[in-house]
């Protein structure tokens, strides 16, 4: 359900780091929202030099832009304590200032997304929703679900 892009610019983040902000990231939305971890992803990706910029200017110090789409219904208060976490989350795993952190969550409608091969339920529904999917599937999320 959720996919987080982390984009980062002028700044080298070592594998370490990734995995560290994958499972931190992973650990908040499940703390937050009650969401298995199997259905949250984490992609990273690094902007080449040059190839970032604000108010049209070239950015030259370090950022990390963290783009996180997740299924529409959440509170605001719940959204608002789900951002500062992973603010904090990126700060501690990466060195920067939380002024070198950009965070936007996107709100998506669970009919409009498909994961493992099937349309998302809504929130709340997810018991029901793995019951439908094949006995391998189920033990392979189960088996992810297990390392955290």
């Amino acid at each position: 359900m959720p996919t987080y892009t982390v984009t980062y610019s002028n700044v080298k983040l070592s594998s370490t780091q990734m995995e560290n902000i994958a499972q931190a990231i992973t650990k908040t939305h499940n703390e937050c929202t009650g969401a298995n971890t199997y259905f949250v992803q984490v992609i990273f990706q690094e902007t080449t030099s040059s190839k970032h910029f604000i108010s049209g200017k070239l950015v030259q110090d370090s950022q990390i832009f963290l783009h996180g789409q997740i299924r529409a219904g959440r509170p605001p208060e719940l959204k608002e304590k789900l951002i500062l976490a992973m603010r904090e989350a990126l700060i501690e795993n990466s060195g920067l200032s939380k002024d070198q952190i950009w965070i936007y969550i996107v709100d998506l409608i669970p009919a409009q997304m498909m994961e493992y091969g099937e349309i998302l339920p809504l929130s709340g529904k997810e018991n029901e929703w793995f019951a439908s999917l094949s006995s391998d599937l189920q033990a392979k999320l189960k088996a992810l679900e297990k390392n955290h």
